[in-house]
């Protein structure tokens, strides 16, 4: 395994991308790209430029955007050449990404529980309905629930209430 940029311009070469084509669609400048390519880190922009860059680059190239921001982070650290604003950003953007993930994951959860909930509903409903259907053509469902003599009671009791308080009043 080669350093962090041969491995870059590797992947980017077997999968046939011309640095070009890659100008052409990010409209980052070449020279910015082969600094990458081959760990120029100080010919960089610096700060959260930088990650940019590469993020855009490993966009292009179609590789893993997380793997490839750590391990740039890696050999940038381990090139020496970091300085002390570039640490500052590497740590920001290391927690607002940490901070993507776990909003990321928040929702996913969220939705997860809801189609949960959404199948339970689903099959009590079903299961509600094939009852009653079956409980009809059997003939136990009217007795099962006698709602018309429970509605009917309540119903002459509102009735009841209804007029005492229209004559008290």
């Amino acid at each position: 395994m080669g350093t962090f940029g041969e491995d870059l311009r590797m992947e980017r070469l077997s999968r046939g991308i011309g640095l070009e084509k890659i100008t052409e669609i990010t409209k980052v400048s070449q020279r910015h790209l082969q600094a990458l390519e081959s760990n120029q880190f100080r010919a960089l922009p610096g700060g959260i430029l930088n990650k940019g860059i590469l993020r855009a680059y490993v966009k292009v190239v179609g590789l893993d955007e997380m793997d490839w921001m750590t391990r740039y982070q890696r050999a940038y650290i381990a090139s020496g050449e970091l300085l002390d604003d570039d640490r500052n950003w590497i740590e920001f953007a290391a927690n607002v990404g940490r901070a993507r993930i776990r909003q990321r994951d928040l929702v996913q959860l969220r939705l997860k529980w809801l189609g949960a909930i959404a199948l339970m509903l689903v099959v009590a409903l079903a299961a509600f309905l094939a009852i009653r259907y079956f409980g009809y053509r059997s003939g136990w469902w009217p007795q099962m629930l006698p709602l018309r003599e429970w509605f009917g009671s309540v119903a002459s009791l509102v009735t009841r209430l209804v007029s005492s308080t229209a004559t008290s009043g």
